[in-house]
């Protein structure tokens, strides 16, 4: 009974430690600066495209 005692004891500092020991997760990639370029060109080459067709 003792040695069943002990086996979960240290089950349990197994499983609680080592997410604590464990890296963090990587930062995240910023999208906005090439996504704001995209939408920008996107915008003006309709702008042109409506333009074209006006004439």
């Amino acid at each position: 009974m003792k040695t069943s005692y002990i086996s979960l004891s240290v089950l349990m500092i197994l499983v609680v430690v080592a997410p604590a020991l464990a890296q963090g997760a990587p930062p995240a990639t910023p999208i906005d600066g090439g996504l704001t370029a995209l939408l920008a060109a996107g915008g003006l080459y309709g702008i042109k495209k409506i333009r074209d067709l006006r004439k």
